[in-house]
Parts: structure tokens; sequence; C-alpha cells
């Protein structure tokens, strides 16, 4: 099958949306299908306002058109609701191409913590934008219900995975830090509400690795974290196994893959009980969930790391894989000619 994925998240932007499209993509062309990718690279773009590290396509319908013709897929799927993403959404309307969708990342949200925006209008106008999607597929059960009771009629659960080779126990030495290390990986943006972690009062040390536009400004108010920026996953899987406690403060993340990531490199989670933990921890016992975010990383700190890496190793990206195929929408029987 030739299978088109849009996103206007793709390298080298260092995010979850990124690793789960690479990942299924790696997987799927294993399988012998064929995957293209139309993401921001190939197109114009411009900085995302607040967020100047991820670019935004300008104008790129004919292109992208262009782009899909010279492809003929079999099947489209749209990752992403920015300018790709609409723009792929368009076209398939126009010519009455099915379509799947993701939702990746709870834009309502992060839009909120920006803007004056009422919740209920950025809903709106997710539900508009997924509403001909033929399957909206949702990270984990908490979303899928999230979106369900918010009037999204075709919100369907697609599980997630870890890679078990790349993240995996390793030595601790990499990190020449007074121990434990309360360790944080991701983006650091405001969403991610990092002040919540950083304002702890706890033993050792504290270490963000990533980017971001909030990194400098929380480095000037933490003197006394660590920041690193990883180059490349080698680095970062090492990074991931030196810390002791893996701890994720964000409130409004859907999944949370960074937390897999920890738990195969045999770190405990320390997490607010919200969506993501809730899903990827849940009472497996290899991470503890509390609202308050310090006695949950001192009670992480006793987790036995064997049973963190045992947990993680159930998250198979041969079933995500498995399901992605499933929800498919083929463009067989539909027109696929050339139009405008």
């Amino acid at each position: 099958m030739r299978i088109t994925f849009v996103t206007d998240a793709w390298y080298p932007q260092p995010n979850g949306v990124v690793r789960v499209l690479d990942s299924l993509r790696s997987r799927l062309e294993g399988l012998g299908h064929r995957v293209q990718v139309i993401e921001p690279g190939a197109f114009t773009c411009m900085p995302c306002p607040t967020y100047p590290e991820i670019p935004l396509a300008v104008l790129p319908g004919r292109k992208l058109r262009k782009m899909v013709d010279d492809f003929a897929p079999d099947a489209v799927h749209i990752a992403t609701e920015g300018p790709l993403g609409r723009a792929a959404r368009s076209l398939c309307l126009k010519r009455g191409w099915p379509f799947t969708t993701a939702y990746h990342t709870k834009f309502p949200e992060y839009i909120q913590a920006r803007t004056p925006l009422p919740l209920d209008w950025l809903y709106g106008v997710m539900r508009r934008f997924h509403g001909p999607s033929s399957a909206v597929l949702c990270p984990s059960p908490s979303v899928h219900r999230e979106l369900t009771a918010r009037g999204f009629q075709n919100a369907r659960e697609w599980s997630h995975g870890v890679d078990t080779q790349v993240f995996r126990p390793q030595g601790k030495d990499v990190l020449d830090l007074p121990r434990p290390i309360f360790l944080y990986v991701g983006r650091v943006t405001v969403e991610k509400n990092l002040s919540a972690f950083l304002d702890l009062d706890l033993p050792g040390s504290k270490m963000v690795v990533g980017s971001g536009p909030q990194r400098d400004a929380l480095m000037k108010r933490y003197p006394k974290a660590h920041f690193r920026i990883a180059n490349g996953d080698g680095e970062l899987s090492r990074l991931f196994a030196a810390g002791d406690c893996f701890v994720f403060p964000s409130l409004t993340d859907t999944f949370g893959l960074v937390m897999l990531e920890a738990l195969a490199s045999g770190v405990p989670v320390a997490a607010f009980p919200v969506t993501g933990p809730s899903d990827v921890i849940g009472t497996s016992g290899v991470g503890v969930l509390e609202a308050d975010l310090r006695a949950a990383a001192l009670k992480a700190l006793e987790i036995d790391p064997t049973l963190c890496r045992a947990h993680a190793e159930k998250f198979s990206w041969d079933q995500v894989t498995e399901e992605f195929l499933g929800f498919l929408a083929p463009l067989s029987g539909q027109s696929q000619v050339r139009v405008g």
C-alpha cells in the first residue's frame, strides 16, 4: 500500500509526534508498504508565533497537491492540524477522498495557555477540523473518552509504543551529579508546566533535557538546575538511563511518550494523576501519580527498575502499526485523477 503522511511536525523538531510518526513509518516500510511524508522541510516556512523553533508552511496548497499527485497514494493520514494538515484536509474534501487524522496534541489547552480564547470555542474548531475524518486516532483511552465527551463522533483508541532496543537500562556514570537525579526530558515550553518540577524541594539534582522557547528563561530562573540538549538517540538514551526518577509535570499531554522511554530505561515515573500519566502508568506500580508531585518523586525512588522495564516492554510498535493499518481509509473506488 502507498500511504501519505501529512504532518506539520517533523525533524529536526524533537517531540513525541515526530518520534511516533517516524517509528510508524519505519515499521510500515518494514512490512513492504511505501510511505510518503509531506512535512515543512519541503516548503517555504515562517516561525510559529510564541514557538519560533517550529516552522509553519506558508501557502502550501499547490505544492502539496503536486506531491500527493506524484506519489498517487492508496490512503492519506493527516497527523496534525497546522497549515499542511489543513491543506491536505482541503484537498481530500475537494476530491471526495476519505482520510484519517490523529489527535496527538491538546491544542485547545495549549492555545488557551497563551491566549484568552475560551476552551469550548477552541474545541469547536478542533471538532470541525476532525469532523470529516474516517477516524480520529487517539493515543490513549483517556483522550478517547475526553474527545467523545466533547462531541467527537469519530474518535478511535490507538495505542503507542516504545523502542526498547534504543531505550534500555545502561550505566549511570554519564552524569557526574549529586544523586538522586530527578530528570525531565522533552520540549521546554509553557504547557509542560516545568516550574511545578523545578520549584520542588528535592535532594540531589534536577536535570532538564530538551529545547524550546522557555529554556533560556528557566535557566536564568533556576540556576541550580542542570540543562542539557541531547545530540541523537544514543546520547538521549544514556541520559534517560542515568536518571533515578523521571518527573513529568505536564497537565495537558495526550500521552507522554517520554514516560515510556524512561520506563524502558529502567527509570520510574512521578507525575500528576491526569491524562497521559494515568494511561501510561495507571495502577502498574512503575510510577507514582499524586497531586503532591514532591511526594510522588520521593516515593518513586523506591520502585524496582526491572518492573519499569517489564512494563515498557508491553507497549509494542507491532501492535501500534497493526491498529493503524486497520484504521486507514483506502482510496480504492474513489477518484484519484488530478483536480485543479
